[in-house]
């Protein structure tokens, strides 16, 4: 409370009219009372006091602004009733700015506001006090008392303000300087100096008194009742039961109470089943209790976020038009018939019978296929929502489950936060790579996905962190792999896997022309009548400049070709339409990065086409055989693994066997060191499958008979001669046909196969299906080349060792 001497506070009589300088003040109100120091430095404010200053009487009209954030107030911006001050003393500040001690002397209304374009100026009318004496002086010793109570109450108002109130005589002087000193909103302050009635001035500042000192009393009430010594936590609780206690008497609504109100209808909106509801209930009961700045209670709150956003019954309505699911997939993929029969039989059976489970499906097949962008259009076809969780490189369990809730910064699983994020709970969730999942000290993800992909038990999967059920079982699952090998057994078990095999050359074209080039395009910028790729061209690109089981490097050579045109056009070197030819694709593209080298590779002896299955598809793989002058050595390279190794010890031991049979001559096993090696040396290669090929470059190098240039083959072999079944017949037959083979060999037992192989790329090749290696090497050697050597061998029985190899060199010459 300011204190000053009363007497001072008399003022000379005023005119009826002043034109004033004003300035806008904000954040308080000045009384016509006493002495006060402010501080000016906005430029508006500071031109007022020094025009105010330069003036004889140096009276100023301080008015307070409606809004305490406008920087540069008008007329509009301020209230119509201010204060006479005069200015007793100016001290400049740094900053251009002022500190000034001003005077109350007299309430002022304002009458007109003058034009003034450095600082607000107007014509104000001095208000004089409407005292009623009697009345008026009846109030003096109830509002003394209450000052007093006031000031005996605040420890933080000085002593010497008692000797204040007690030495004033004025009515309208107590009450302006009990007034000014309230700590009250500024508003309330402004009404205060807009009342001009001593009388009623004198009861508004009463009651404002009273409620101070409500508050006071139980300000210190709260105070004596929760003495001692307090932490830092302590502290802070005391400060909210003041609050409570304050906010009780005022009749205000606790912020924290509408808080916890509106996390329980959140729990209520979310229809969440009965076990996850009394849980959260729970945990709200216990918030409760919390002190906000406990970290307890955020841990909750984070909590109770996640079960209240999860869509615990939110499901988006399924498309159960089986002909239009249709359409949406042919258009948005070619091919791919066996996958696409399956999502409509799911479909076909949801129409049938709402509750059905969904399928737990694992799209097999090697990279660029179309597993991911398949997965994006069956959630299209279906009208669900698409979630995707890569798993390629995931070693932590706790990225399919989640962190318990105890540990600070735990979250739920990638499940969980993939279904919140899709807002829905019949997504379809695509589990990217799921045959690259690791493992390591911080426990085994595959195992985590057991209960995810259990058709049985995901209705009550279990989040560590959530610790309650929620149910997968309306979820369509879709898992993409490279290879099923490396997926576990249990998992694979709950798995129905699709394989999707690699493109046809005519299904590739298809691609190309109907998705790939389009897209590929509009990506660059250009259109149909900036360019046209010609059937010969796209042809071009796909048998010589890719060899791929999928269309991701076809689609990067096309977006080179749309690169070269858009810069032609855009630089203004094309005037017509841009014709892509294959000369054009030679010359953007360079020379040739894959040619049909089959019939030059094998056209000597000792070179065989044999047809592998890898990761990527199936391959031609050349075996080729040598033989020099040795003791009957055997060398292997090319990176071969056992049991690749274990057939060409095979294959030589059975050859060995039926030499004469074959037209070999038994004894070159011991006179010759025989090499076998395997083009592509860095890669490591494994598998009983180039049994037969092996056979047949030992039996062209020790006979000198060439392999049939135009004939790939694949079967293992055994001791006896037998060839069995081998796996993945679709993915080699579609390499043979990439690589222009024009016969394949086959085991018998793998006829079965063949109808998964396209008609268009049956009908490009011969088949030969065979049970035994005679028929082998009478397909690929020729029946009567063998006869030829046969009866080599018979002649070359009774000869000198140096006669004999002039009769081999004649016969092979």
């Amino acid at each position: 409370m300011a204190v000053d001497n009363p007497a001072e506070t008399q003022h000379p009589e005023l005119p009826e009219k002043l034109d004033l300088p004003v300035l806008a003040i904000r954040n308080t109100v000045i009384f016509p009372v006493l002495a006060f120091p402010i501080n000016v430095g906005r430029p508006q404010s500071v031109k007022a006091v020094e025009a105010a200053l330069a003036s004889p009487d140096k009276l100023l009209g301080i008015v307070a602004q409606k809004d305490i954030n406008t920087e540069n107030p008008t007329p509009d911006d301020l209230y119509q009733v201010g204060t006479v001050v005069k200015i007793l003393k100016m001290v400049k500040v740094p900053g251009n700015k002022l500190n000034v001690i001003i005077k109350g002397v007299s309430r002022a209304k304002v009458d007109e506001w003058q034009d003034e374009s450095e600082y607000l100026h107007a014509t104000l009318t001095p208000v004089a006090e409407q005292v009623d004496d009697a009345e008026a002086q009846g109030r003096m010793p109830n509002l003394r008392e209450l000052s007093q109570k006031i000031i005996d109450l605040s420890p933080q108002i000085p002593a010497e303000a008692s000797f204040l109130v007690r030495s004033v005589d004025e009515p309208h002087e107590l009450a302006d300087i009990v007034a000014s000193n309230l700590n009250i909103p500024p508003e309330d302050k402004q009404e205060l100096l807009e009342t001009f009635s001593v009388k009623e001035r004198i009861d508004k500042v009463i009651a404002l008194l009273n409620k101070e000192i409500q508050v006071l009393e139980l300000s210190n009430k709260i105070q004596t009742e929760v003495k001692g010594e307090m932490d830092k936590a302590q502290r802070e609780y005391f400060l909210r039961e003041q609050l409570k206690a304050i906010q009780k008497e005022l009749g205000e609504v606790d912020e924290r109470q509408e808080e916890f109100e509106d996390i329980k209808r959140k729990i209520k909106r979310a229809r969440m089943p009965e076990e996850a509801e009394k849980v959260a209930m729970k945990e709200l009961k216990r918030m409760a209790r919390m002190s906000p700045g406990a970290a307890e209670y955020t841990v909750s709150r984070t909590y109770l976020d996640w079960l209240t956003e999860l869509p615990w019954s939110v499901e988006s309505e399924d498309r159960l038009d089986v002909n239009e699911a249709e359409k949406i997939l042919d258009a948005d993929h070619y091919g791919l018939e066996k996958i696409k029969s399956r999502i409509l039989e799911f479909l076909s059976v949801l129409k049938l019978k709402n509750d059905l489970k969904g399928p737990i499906l694992c799209l097999v097949g090697p990279p660029g296929v179309g597993k991911t962008s398949l997965a994006k259009s069956v959630a299209r076809a279906l009208n669900r929502q698409l979630v995707r969780m890569a798993l390629g490189g995931v070693r932590d369990e706790a990225e399919i489950r989640g962190h318990r809730k105890t540990y600070i910064g735990s979250m739920p699983g990638k499940v969980i936060k993939e279904l919140k994020k899709a807002g829905t709970r019949n997504p379809v969730f695509v589990l990217d790579e799921i045959d690259k999942l690791g493992s390591d000290y911080r426990g085994d993800p595959s195992s985590a996905l057991l209960e995810v992909l259990d058709p049985e038990q995901n209705d009550t999967f279990v989040d560590h962190y959530l610790d309650v059920p929620f149910d997968l079982s309306k979820c369509l699952f879709i898992a993409t792999a490279n290879v099923p090998d490396t997926i576990p057994g249990p998992l694979r078990d709950r798995m129905e896997i699709i394989t999707l095999s690699g493109y046809t050359m005519l299904e590739k074209f298809q691609i190309a022309r109907r998705y790939l080039w389009p897209e590929v395009m509009k990506d660059h910028g250009i259109n149909d009548d900036m360019v046209e790729l010609t059937d010969e061209a796209l042809r071009k690109v796909i048998e010589s400049y890719t060899r791929e089981a999928g269309v991701r490097s076809l689609k990067r050579e096309l977006a080179a070709i749309a690169r070269n045109v858009a810069k032609k056009v855009a630089s203004g070197e094309a005037e017509n339409k841009i014709v892509v030819d294959p000369d054009m694709v030679e010359e953007i593209r360079g020379p040739i990065h894959f040619w049909k080298d089959i019939a030059e590779r094998t056209s000597v002896p000792g070179v065989a086409t044999g047809l592998a299955w890898t990761s990527v598809g199936g391959e031609i793989l050349f075996i080729e055989a040598t033989k020099m002058k040795g003791k009957g050595g055997l060398t292997l390279t090319g990176s071969l693994g056992d049991v690749m190794k274990e057939s060409v010890s095979v294959a030589r031991s059975y050859l060995r066997s039926m030499a004469a049979e074959f037209g070999v001559d038994e004894s070159d096993f011991d006179k010759y060191d025989l090499h076998i090696h395997v083009p592509s040396g860095a890669i490591p290669k494994d598998g009983p499958s180039a049994g037969v090929t092996m056979i047949t470059a030992l039996a062209s190098i020790l006979t000198g008979i060439p392999v049939d240039s135009e004939l790939a083959m694949t079967g293992e072999i055994t001791l006896r001669g037998a060839v069995l079944p081998v796996g993945g017949i679709k993915e080699k037959v579609l390499a043979a046909h990439r690589a222009g083979c024009k016969r394949v060999i086959l085991p018998e037992r793998c006829r079965k196969d063949l109808p998964e192989v396209p008609e268009e790329v049956r009908n490009d090749l011969e088949f030969h299906f065979v049970s035994r290696m005679e028929e082998v090497l009478d397909l690929a050697l020729g029946k009567e080349k063998l006869e030829m050597a046969r009866k080599q061998v018979k002649a070359l029985g009774g000869m000198s060792d140096a006669s004999a190899e002039d009769l081999k060199a004649g016969a092979i010459s």
